[in-house]
């Protein structure tokens, strides 16, 4: 089961979820015009060709080019840099680990495969903590570094095709990519397939809406209509976004055992008393305020038709609210990790 002994403050659900820990929230001394908040802290696989970089542009973003539209997310170097921001808030929020899932330190993990790698910076990092395993780092966009460690390679890949891997995983990670996949049910599926015995699989993954167990983000509010309607537009463009929730149980569809969900919690911004929530908070906020735009523009304007100029208004009430520490918000974060059985 996934440990979270020594993470951030998080609830472990085994065969019911339970209720989140109540975050303290300090004294509030917010102020609307507070500069400094923000600024702290086989087959399916392509070989790269022009095809591939030359790449869609829209509303001044960059998206990416094979499979043209499968992915919402721009993948030019702003959202880049955004990622790279959020890998450091997952380290934050995993207290240093690169993934949670209880695999034995006597284990090899001689294959691991990062699914949805962006920037790979997971898969780097993985591959230099571990340089005895093979690590592969597959995404739909070429834009991972070129100077890597000798134990990683990165492929051009869409995981929604038939998987083709001439051989099988010791570890499969994936986070952040709800709304990226149509058919969880076939990935988790393929995932068990693509297993060697005793395996294992974590995903981690956001879960919409945003919560307060206090009551102050109300159902009025620009946050509460952002993501509502976003989740509509997701849903016209074929796709899921509130989908980390169902992770458990279709790992335990699909064969896995020793399947466990933890929730972390990312206050919207630095209103937690508790200095470590704070901090995470802080740079749950600069994450927010970077992905904001790129998280709405495909979304508003492919999926339900609205212009620039108004999601831009709404976009200033959201940064406005998401700035404000009256509002106790947070986002959970689910950390789901199984086990394919040691004999199947």
């Amino acid at each position: 089961m996934c440990n979270p002994s020594d993470s951030a403050p998080a609830t472990t659900v085994a065969a019911a979820v339970v209720q989140a820990p109540q975050i303290e929230p300090e004294a509030d001394t917010w102020d609307d015009a507070d500069s400094s908040l923000g600024s702290a802290v086989g087959s399916s696989t392509t070989s790269i060709s022009s095809s591939i970089v030359n790449y869609r542009k829209e509303n001044g973003r960059r998206y990416h080019a094979y499979k043209d539209g499968q992915y919402l997310f721009p993948n030019d170097e702003q959202e880049n840099d955004r990622l790279d921001l959020q890998h450091h808030l997952l380290y934050l929020t995993f207290r240093g680990k690169l993934f949670t899932a209880p695999i034995p330190k006597d284990q090899q993990l001689h294959r691991v495969l990062d699914v949805g790698t962006g920037t790979g910076i997971w898969a780097i990092d993985f591959a230099d903590e571990h340089p005895e395993s093979q690590v592969m780092g597959i995404d739909l966009s070429p834009i991972q570094p070129s100077f890597i460690p000798p134990n990683l390679v990165f492929q051009v890949d869409d995981i929604e095709e038939e998987w083709t891997f001439t051989s099988k995983f010791d570890f499969i990670y994936s986070r952040m990519m709800t709304g990226s996949i149509v058919n969880w049910p076939k990935f988790f599926s393929q995932s068990f397939e693509n297993l060697n015995p005793g395996g294992w699989i974590e995903l981690v993954d956001i879960r919409l809406p945003y919560e307060s167990q206090d009551g102050t983000l109300k159902p009025d509010s620009a946050i509460e209509h952002w993501i509502k309607t976003g989740i509509q537009g997701v849903t016209a463009l074929g796709r899921e976004i509130h989908t980390a929730h169902t992770y458990k149980e279709r790992m335990i569809a699909a064969g896995f055992e020793n399947v466990t969900e933890v929730i972390y919690q990312w206050p919207t911004n630095r209103w937690p008393k508790d200095k470590k929530m704070k901090e995470i908070g802080m740079w749950a906020l600069e994450n927010l305020l970077s992905s904001l735009e790129a998280s709405s523009l495909a979304i508003f304007t492919r999926g339900l038709g609205w212009s620039k100029e108004r999601l831009d208004v709404l976009l200033a009430e959201v940064r406005k609210e998401l700035k404000d520490t009256k509002i106790h918000a947070y986002a959970p974060i689910y950390a789901v990790c199984g086990q394919k059985p040691k004999e199947t």
